[in-house]
């Protein structure tokens, strides 16, 4: 059974940072893409970013500059360290998972929600 895990929400001052874990158990982890999500009350969810097996993140142009995620095959963590945050940044953040070569986002987690002040 594959489980996703997110911890370190939290709520920060605008300007602030944050920082998200993800642990994955229940796969085979180099073989996923993981990926962040979020989704603010009233709006649809929203890609954050993604990372391959290898490391190599892309990022939605939202929080280019500001975020970075990064993936330790050898723990099954993956992280979002979120910097110069901004109010519009509150949102419920999930990790997701897919298999590589595919664009189907299989698996979620429960989420884990970040707030901003101004």
């Amino acid at each position: 059974q594959v489980q996703l895990l997110e911890s370190g929400g939290g709520s920060v001052q605008s300007g602030g940072s944050l920082r998200l874990s993800c642990v994955a158990s229940g796969l085979t982890y180099s073989n996923f893409v993981m990926g962040w999500f979020r989704q603010a009350p009233g709006k649809e969810r929203e890609g954050v970013g993604s990372i391959t097996w290898d490391g190599s993140a892309t990022y939605y142009d939202s929080v280019k500059g500001r975020f970075t995620i990064s993936r330790d095959n050898t723990k099954n963590t993956l992280l979002l360290i979120m910097d110069s945050l901004k109010p519009e940044d509150s949102a419920i953040y999930y990790c997701a998972a897919r298999q590589r070569f595919t664009t189907i986002w299989n698996y979620w987690g429960q989420g884990t929600q970040v707030t901003v002040s101004s």
